[in-house]
C-alpha cells in the first residue's frame, strides 16, 4: 500500500497528541508548517478559464483594459461588437461545449504535474461553480450551465494522483457592494460579509481544495478582507485543515511576507536560494494568463525554456506553477497540449532530480555552462541545460572522491567517465546519436559520493 505524504503528515499531527489551535494573527498563522506534499510536488499546472476566454483578446484583464480605454481594446470592441455591448454579454457565449473533464485530467496526468490550480473566480466575479451569492453570474446559471469546478475536481481525483486546488479572487471589479465599500475607504465590509466570506467557505466545503491560491488583494488591508479569520478557520476547523496550502496574497503588505507559500509577484523567479518556500507562477504564453486568439508561435515558451525555468526554480527552493488558458468552448489547444506532454516526457526520465528534491549547498554553475543543482540525501543532481562543446563538462562546485565518486546520466544505463579537474571535476558526456540520447532539451547527471 502506498502512503502519501498528506496521510503521513496527518498521522504525525495526530500522533503528537497535541491539537494546535491557530489564532487569527500572523504570528500564529505563520507558525503553521506547510504540509509536506507541496514541497515534494515541485510542479503544478495553473488554468485561467472563464468569461474572458470568449473575447480571447489580450488577457483575462480584457474588461478592465477595455473599460479604461486602452486603445487596442477599444478598437477591437468597436470593430466587432455593437455600441451597447457590455462585458456581461460575453457570458452567454462561454458555453464550454467541448469541455471533457476526463480528457483534461488525462492530459494533466501526462504533464507530470503533481498539483493543479483552477480559477474558481477571477476579478470580474463570474464563478465557475453555482455560487449562491453570485446569482445569474456563474457557470450553472449562464453560459455552460455546468458546474465546471465540480466536474473537473471529480475527474482529476478519479483518474490521477494530482492534488486539486483553486484560485479565488478576493475583489470583484464591478460588484456594487465592493465598489461601495471602496468608496467608504473600506470602513464598511458589506461585500466581505455577504459575498467573499460565503464564497470562500462554500468552495472549501463543496470541493475540498488542498491549495487556495488567493489573488486580487492589493486594494485593501487584510483586516478588510477578514483574511486572518478565514485562515484560522481553514487551519483549525475546515475539512482540509491538515493538508491545505495557501499562498501570500491576503492584503496590502502581506505578499512575500505572510502565508504558507510566497508568490511575491507574477512570474517571480529570484534566481537564488530563498529562506521561505516560494512559487514561480508563470505562463506558457509569455503575454497572457487567459487564452489569446491573436497569439503567435514566438509568444509561447519552448520546452527548453520551460525546463530551464523549472530547473532554476527548483534549485532555488521553489515550485513551478505553469499556466495554460483553455478556449471558451472548452478546448486545450495543441500548443499547450504539446508543451504539457513534452514536460511530462522529460519528467518521466528526469523527475528523480525534481520530485521531493532539496536545494544543494550550491544552486548553479557558471551561467555559460547553464548547470543547476538539486539533491536528495547523499546524491547531487546536475541539470545540464546546454550540451558542452567537445563533450567534456567541467563542474567546479562538486568535490569528488577519487575512489568512491560515481557519475550516471538519468535515462542512460552506463556509468560516465570523469576525472578530477583543477577545480571540481570534468565529466565525459556520452558519445551518442541524438536519437539515442535520453532527452533533447536538458540532461541530468547523478553524482554519487561528492561533497
Amino acid at each position: 500500500m502506498v502512503i502519501t505524504s498528506k496521510i503521513l503528515f496527518t498521522f504525525a499531527f495526530l500522533a503528537t497528541g497535541v491539537v494546535c489551535k491557530y489564532e487569527p494573527n500572523w504570528k500564529s498563522l505563520d507558525s503553521r508548517p506547510n504540509p509536506p506534499w507541496y514541497d515534494e510536488a515541485k510542479i503544478g499546472i495553473f488554468m485561467h478559464w472563464g468569461v474572458y476566454s470568449v473575447p480571447s483578446f489580450g488577457s483575462e484583464w480584457f474588461w478592465y483594459y477595455w473599460k479604461t480605454s486602452r486603445p487596442a481594446y477599444v478598437e477591437f470592441m468597436k470593430k466587432n461588437y455593437p455600441p451597447n455591448f457590455e462585458y456581461a454579454d460575453f457570458a452567454s457565449s462561454f458555453r464550454a461545449e467541448f469541455f471533457d473533464p476526463d480528457a483534461w485530467a488525462d492530459l494533466l496526468a501526462k504533464s507530470g504535474a503533481r498539483y493543479f490550480v483552477l480559477t474558481s473566480k477571477h476579478h470580474e466575479g463570474y464563478t465557475n461553480w453555482n455560487s449562491d451569492v453570485s446569482w445569474n453570474w456563474n457557470s450553472v446559471d449562464v453560459g455552460p450551465k455546468r458546474d465546471l469546478v465540480g466536474e473537473l475536481a471529480k475527474s482529476i481525483r478519479a483518474r490521477t494522483n494530482i492534488t486539486f486546488g483553486l484560485y479565488h479572487s478576493l475583489f470583484e471589479w464591478f460588484h456594487p457592494m465592493y465598489l461601495q465599500d471602496k468608496e467608504n475607504n473600506f470602513k464598511t465590509q458589506n461585500y466581505v460579509k455577504n459575498v467573499l466570506t460565503p464564497q470562500l467557505y462554500d468552495i472549501i466545503k463543496k470541493f475540498k481544495p488542498e491549495y487556495i491560491w488567493s489573488d486580487g488583494d492589493w486594494e485593501a488591508e487584510d483586516t478588510y478582507w477578514q483574511s486572518k479569520e478565514f485562515l484560522a478557520w481553514l487551519y483549525n476547523e475546515s475539512p482540509v485543515n491538515k493538508t491545505v496550502v495557501v499562498n501570500d496574497r491576503w492584503g496590502i503588505g502581506d505578499t512575500c511576507n505572510h502565508g504558507g507559500v510566497y508568490t511575491c509577484s507574477d512570474r517571480y523567479n529570484p534566481g537564488f536560494l530563498q529562506k521561505h518556500k516560494w512559487e514561480n507562477a508563470m505562463t506558457i504564453d509569455k503575454k497572457s494568463w487567459g487564452y489569446r486568439r491573436d497569439a503567435n508561435l514566438q509568444d509561447f515558451l519552448t520546452i527548453h525554456e520551460l525546463v530551464s525555468i523549472l530547473a532554476e526554480t527548483v534549485s532555488c527552493g521553489g515550485n513551478l506553477l505553469m499556466n495554460i488558458g483553455p478556449t471558451h468552448d472548452g478546448r486545450i489547444v495543441p500548443i499547450f497540449e504539446e508543451r504539457l506532454t513534452q514536460m511530462g516526457d522529460w519528467l518521466k526520465i528526469n523527475g528523480e532530480a525534481i520530485y521531493s528534491s532539496k536545494p544543494w549547498r550550491v544552486q548553479n554553475e557558471t551561467k555559460s555552462e547553464r548547470v543547476w543543482y538539486t539533491s536528495k540525501k547523499d546524491i547531487v543532481y546536475a541539470i545540464v541545460l546546454k550540451w558542452p562543446e567537445g563533450n567534456s563538462l567541467a563542474l567546479k562546485a562538486p568535490q569528488p572522491d577519487v575512489s568512491q565518486t560515481e557519475v550516471f546520466m538519468l535515462g542512460f544505463d552506463k556509468k560516465l567517465s570523469w576525472k578530477a579537474g583543477p577545480e571540481g571535476m570534468v565529466i565525459e558526456m556520452p558519445f551518442l546519436p541524438l536519437s539515442k540520447l535520453p532527452s533533447t532539451v536538458a540532461w541530468v547527471l547523478k553524482l554519487i559520493n561528492v561533497k
